[in-house]
């Protein structure tokens, strides 16, 4: 594999994690009984995730923010904790390099016969996100690994609009896509297909926030899935803005007729599932549906935090449980279990979690000496000195070995996991790892004593000696410090390290 397509650091703390395993078998299955497991399946990175279950193995995969998928694979529920990231993609045209969000994969008849067809919402470079449309990847065969190809963007024939959230539908013989557009609201649509990755008529608007549960924070339907049970077809769709600790699941059902007509689908008027302030889960949503290895049981994917402030950012982490079904066949999703609290698995997963939890996160924070409440942080994905830090995680980082030289470090975003400060053009920025060498030297600095006070540090950049990360003309930029340098040009480059 290339260099181009190393794997993010993110993703590189579940092998850290396999490396602890007391009894290897444990994760693999091979205790012969029925399993356990506990949530989250990730430490952090598990926004948006998908989840199936194909020919004797687990494949998830996650939103990624950034110009590349991977996916992982297990035999067991468990055994995802520290399954080896594989990277199936990676996009450099720019018109869809960026902001990937909401993957998902499905095994569906294609010109060649089965394929996997892997949707997924894209844009252009960051700080702007109106330019988010729905793509497909088109597998070779039918390993849901790939390798994979670009098919081409799902758009409406009516023409090119802001669309995000796409999943599959097949109902009465009938290829649907599911997904979320402004309408004004953002609401959920549905639309027939003419192919997995062709649209046949513009989209028709099914559901949309009128209920006061559906519009906290903003006024919000997303992230559409099917499930359908015993002859009978839902869609679970999320409701309100996903930053906040009451984004929740919503329902629509299936009262027959044609699906492309809004009085086939009625929606429930309470919300299905939310948050628990008793156990510690917040802003539980974002959804899929797996079955068990037996295919007994129906079990949910989705996403949430254990803040009551709630995210939408790479805090989420992927979480499951079963669904269970009530005597009129409605889904009961029950309550979202505690992190931590012992599961059975899926019925026929023999794994076992090979540790009590995931690994804590060491987080850092820089406060800048010349500043006596400030700190270094992302807005936009541009570093800056601010008093106020709000979210308090866009000034909260991760240290690891550095991408250029393992002796220096690498400092990643602690709530868009993948995402490195990093200097171009002497400015400094939060951005994606694009696997290259020269953003590799860019984000990678030596730790020094600080310029203004040795007892604390101070950032050189790796691949521009004697450079350092400061201030120049009032804004966060590299700076060379010189013999007449101000006394506060040095300090705005000398750090405390706050844990």
């Amino acid at each position: 594999m290339s260099r181009l397509f190393r794997l993010p650091r993110l993703l590189q703390i579940s092998l850290v994690v396999a490396l602890l395993v007391v009894t290897a078998g444990m994760a693999s299955g091979q205790s012969g009984e029925q399993g356990t497991l506990r949530n989250p399946l990730n430490p952090y990175g598990g926004a948006d995730p998908w989840l199936t279950y194909y020919e004797g193995n687990y494949y998830m995969a996650a939103t990624t923010w950034a110009s590349a998928w991977y996916m992982l694979k297990s035999p067991t529920l468990a055994g995802l904790k520290t399954a080896e990231p594989q990277l199936i993609y990676f996009e450099t045209e720019p018109s869809r390099c960026c902001n990937f969000w909401a993957p998902e994969f499905h095994l569906l008849d294609g010109p060649n016969g089965k394929r996997w067809y892997f949707y997924y919402t894209a844009g252009q470079p960051f700080g702007n996100y109106d330019h988010q449309r729905i793509h497909v990847l088109e597998s070779a065969g039918t390993d849901p690994l790939g390798p994979y190809t670009y098919k081409g963007q799902l758009m409406e024939p009516t023409g090119d609009r802001w669309m995000i959230d796409s999943s599959i539908l097949q109902l009465n013989g009938q290829l649907y896509l599911l997904y979320s557009a402004f309408g004004p609201r953002q609401s959920v649509y549905i639309a027939p297909l003419s192919n997995p990755w062709t649209l046949s008529a513009p989209g028709v608007l099914i559901s949309e926030p009128t209920y006061q549960w559906e519009t906290s924070g903003g006024m919000v339907n997303e992230g559409p899935v099917a499930l359908q049970h015993d002859g009978q077809t839902f869609i679970v769709f999320s409701a309100s803005s996903c930053a906040t600790g009451d984004y929740k699941l919503g329902m629509l059902t299936y009262r027959g007729g044609d699906p492309l007509d809004p009085a086939s689908w009625e929606k429930s008027p309470q919300p299905v599932f939310q948050r628990s302030d008793e156990h510690s889960v917040f802003g539980p949503g974002h959804n899929g549906f797996f079955k068990s290895p037996d295919g007994t049981e129906d079990w949910i994917v989705y996403h949430a935090v254990d803040f009551p402030e709630g995210a939408c950012d790479g805090r989420r982490t992927t979480r499951v449980q079963r669904i269970a079904w009530n005597a009129d066949g409605t889904p009961d999703f029950g309550v979202p279990v505690a992190i931590g609290e012992p599961i059975a698995a899926p019925s026929g997963d023999t794994g076992v979690d090979p540790l009590p939890e995931l690994p804590a996160l060491d987080v850092v924070r820089f406060h800048p000496s010349s500043y006596s409440e400030g700190y270094l942080r992302h807005s936009g994905f541009v570093a800056r000195f601010d008093y106020t830090v709000l979210p308090r995680a866009d000034s909260e980082f991760l240290i690891r070995p550095g991408l250029a030289d393992p002796e220096a470090v690498s400092i990643e975003s602690r709530n868009f996991p993948g995402f490195y400060l990093r200097h171009q053009n002497n400015a400094v920025f939060v951005l994606p790892d694009d696997g290259s060498e020269t953003y590799e030297a860019d984000a990678t600095w030596w730790i020094r004593p600080g310029l203004a006070d040795e007892s604390l540090i101070s950032l050189e950049a790796y691949n521009r000696p004697g450079y350092y990360l400061g201030k120049t003309f009032g804004v966060v930029a590299l700076f060379q410090p010189t013999a007449s340098s101000p006394a506060g040009a040095l300090q705005d480059a000398t750090f405390y390290q706050e844990r």
